[in-house]
């Protein structure tokens, strides 16, 4: 009986993962599980750059437009709904294929995250009123003294970190370094991870070129159409935040454009240093499609 094989395809925002998925999916009659952690939300297809109505026809796409703005996501909710699908999915099929750039999402599903507690609503709403009142320095000052390890680790610019943080150290008494052990969990499968990458000036100029035609696909009227909900943390994304400040009068459209091209590329950049850092990725060029192909055909048969 052959083993049942996950191949993640990775890579930074724009180098063309999406393309190759396709091709792939279809000559392995496999279906395509999305780790992108904002492509999950409904109304955010153009600025995500979600896979279209016709793509999603052509192979079976998951986690794709299947959560409200408003609804409650994590990367550990992530990895247990994954984990369920893919029982299901290796009832029938040998291999699954995972396309994305989320470094938290594909990292749950490949490596397992820390067994954390759930955080209460009531928790999550304290802290949350608590940082638009007293705002985050307060709340790292109160990370320092309960959790002084993670303290002097986490990003302390990024709120939600911190906020994070607190919320395990409310819920359970213990400072989240305690519980946050990074162990790699074993899976009933192997897992075979492909990485694209370009060189850095194409990388940008394909980004910037996205973004171009993110706006002629209609990006402002989206943005326009989620900017009543703009307050939600599904809608803290690069492309959305920039086309608020335009939106609101702060920016004019061509600062917010030249912004969603920065950031975008920025991001792509820490997605790098993320990805980098795993020896377990094989890397090649997106015009390396024959190269890529033969690679997954030889693991799967071996």
């Amino acid at each position: 009986m052959p083993e049942k094989t996950l191949i993640v395809l990775l890579g930074p925002t724009g180098v063309g993962k999406t393309d190759l998925s396709l091709r792939i999916a279809q000559l392995l009659n496999c279906p395509i599980i999305s780790s992108d952690s904002r492509q999950l939300y409904k109304g955010l297809e153009i600025g995500t750059a979600a896979p279209t109505k016709e793509q999603m026809k052509r192979v079976k796409h998951y986690f794709v437009g299947t959560l409200e703005l408003s609804d409650y996501y994590s990367a550990s909710r992530y990895e247990e709904d994954v984990m369920n699908l893919l029982d299901r999915l290796y009832t029938d099929l040998d291999v699954v294929l995972m396309t994305g750039g989320s470094m938290m999402y594909i990292d749950a599903v490949c490596n397992g995250l820390d067994e954390l507690p759930t955080v209460s609503d009531e928790v999550r709403s304290l802290l949350s009123d608590r940082y638009k009142k007293e705002g985050l320095e307060s709340l790292c000052k109160e990370l320092e003294r309960l959790d002084p390890v993670h303290y002097k680790q986490v990003d302390l610019k990024n709120h939600k970190r911190v906020i994070h943080a607190l919320e395990i150290c409310y819920m359970t008494g213990k400072p989240y370094s305690d519980l946050h052990t990074h162990s790699k969990k074993q899976r009933p499968f192997r897992i075979l991870k492909i990485g694209l990458t370009r060189d850095r000036e194409d990388l940008y100029d394909r980004i910037n070129r996205r973004v171009d035609q993110m706006i002629s696909n209609g990006l402002e009227e989206e943005a326009r159409a989620v900017y009543p909900h703009r307050e939600l943390n599904s809608l803290n994304t690069v492309g959305y935040k920039e086309m608020f400040a335009y939106i609101s009068g702060e920016w004019t459209l061509e600062k917010a454009i030249e912004k969603i091209k920065r950031n975008t590329r920025i991001y792509s950049r820490k997605q790098m240093t993320w990805f980098k850092r795993d020896p377990e990725i094989k890397w090649f060029s997106p015009e390396q499609e024959e190269d890529i192909i033969q690679y997954i055909l030889k693991y799967i048969s071996e």
